[in-house]
């Protein structure tokens, strides 16, 4: 038994037909237009397909093929549809296409199972509109509630708890919908690598074994502004003097004191006054550290807070570090992990152990059942950026290893 390798196609395409940019990449925020287009026509096919349909309080779609138990925990699968700005079109989309072509299979080929089986597209995984990962999955896991979504704006200053409203869901009702230990019995993700490992090495399987926990942090110096040709250099008190000597000092930090798992980076940097000739007031830059192992990304974090309060008694300038948000890593389920090995095995399909240096969905469910991924390669690595790009023909073999699983699974 197979999936249909011109179905997952017109899937991917169907779903990126609703985008706000034409020509840079693929925009899809949660909650706007392109957003309910999309999940529309992923609603229909459910439909088509006689499943179970519900979307939860802030808006998580859940589609059911119904097992012959339906008191016994459910076997979940899916991902995410919104994007980074001017992203790719395959990161999340895939996955949630492979729970749709999966739970087809099952449909056309009337497979009697045991355990239901769900495909979830879950709201605001990127962050992008409100500021905080994985929010939706969060949501389903009991990890935010429906104050902590009052508190998440927009660039707009709206809301996460207002757009949901506006877009006709009730997050008042989130609590509802709050899945507890014990109502799932599995979860898979599939999920493009978003790195260059398995197409370096032509492999077309990545099977997870752990999800890197992260540590996001705010750094801002604070100094004096001032005239760039008045001031002599002995008498500045520089914070982007400041924040360079700590942002150039993070590579070594990580390669000297953490692990060759670590990662730190500084993705976003804001100056004030920002002008062309006048030393800085103030600094701003955050950084991203991330490992598998929970010891690198404290021992980093450590590190570079030492360093901060260094460089600013260093030149004069003040100093505040504050966490801004962290996910947990987790280990996946061995049983999970085995069941996809042995998929992959049966089919004769070359896959490699590796570990997930990005955080997904599933990672939120790890402490209510167990937690599987399967990653297919990135073409070149690339990811979040217009030239993501998947060979259909890998996806389907990751949506042939997901239908094996998830049979197994729900027998």
């Amino acid at each position: 038994m197979e999936t249909n390798l011109e179905r997952i196609i017109h899937d991917i395409k169907k779903i990126n037909e609703h985008s706000s940019d034409s020509n840079n990449g693929c925009t899809r925020f949660s909650y706007t237009n392109e957003d309910r287009l999309a999940k529309e026509y992923i609603i229909s096919e459910m439909k088509k397909m006689g499943l179970d349909v519900v979307v939860d309080a802030i808006g998580n779609i859940r589609g059911r093929y119904n097992g012959s138990d339906t008191k016994a925990p459910i076997v979940m699968t899916g991902s995410h549809i919104d994007t980074v700005k001017h992203g790719g079109k395959f990161d999340g989309v895939v996955g949630v296409v492979a729970g749709l072509e999966v739970l087809r299979v099952l449909t056309e080929n009337n497979i009697k199972l045991t355990h239901s089986v769900e495909a979830v597209v879950f709201v605001e995984e990127e962050g992008c509109n409100f500021g905080k990962p994985m929010a939706g999955s969060k949501g389903m896991t009991g990890k935010l509630n429906v104050e902590d979504y009052k508190k998440m704006y927009n660039d707009d200053g709206i809301s996460m708890y207002e757009a949901a409203k506006k877009f006709g869901l009730n997050p008042d009702n989130i609590q509802n919908d709050v899945l507890k230990l014990g109502d799932v019995k599995a979860m898979i993700e599939v999920h493009v690598e978003q790195s260059s490992v398995l197409d370096s090495e032509k492999i077309p399987i990545g099977i997870v074994k752990a999800i890197a926990g992260v540590k996001r942090y705010g750094v801002e110096f604070k100094g004096v502004a001032n005239h760039a040709g008045a001031t002599p250099m002995n008498l500045r008190q520089d914070p982007m003097a400041a924040a360079s000597k700590v942002i150039s000092s993070i590579d070594s930090i990580i390669k000297e004191k953490a692990y060759p798992s670590t990662v730190g980076t500084v993705g976003k940097i804001l100056c004030y006054p920002n002008v062309l000739n006048v030393i800085p007031e103030s600094v701003y830059f955050t950084i991203d550290i991330r490992d598998v192992t929970k010891d690198g990304v404290d021992i980093t974090a450590q590190e570079i807070e030492k360093k901060v309060h260094e460089i600013s008694a260093l030149y004069n300038v003040t100093a505040k570090m504050e966490l801004t948000g962290e996910g947990e890593g987790i280990t996946l389920a061995d049983k999970v992990i085995r069941t996809i090995e042995n998929s992959a095995k049966s089919r004769n399909i070359t896959y490699k152990m590796m570990n997930s240096g990005a955080g997904h969905d599933a990672c939120m469910l790890g402490d209510i059942t167990d937690v599987g991924m399967i990653f297919v390669p990135s073409i070149n690595g690339r990811s979040h950026v217009p030239e993501e790009m998947t060979d259909s023909k890998d996806i389907k073999l990751g949506c042939d290893i997901l239908l094996d699983t998830i049979i197994e699974l729900a027998k």
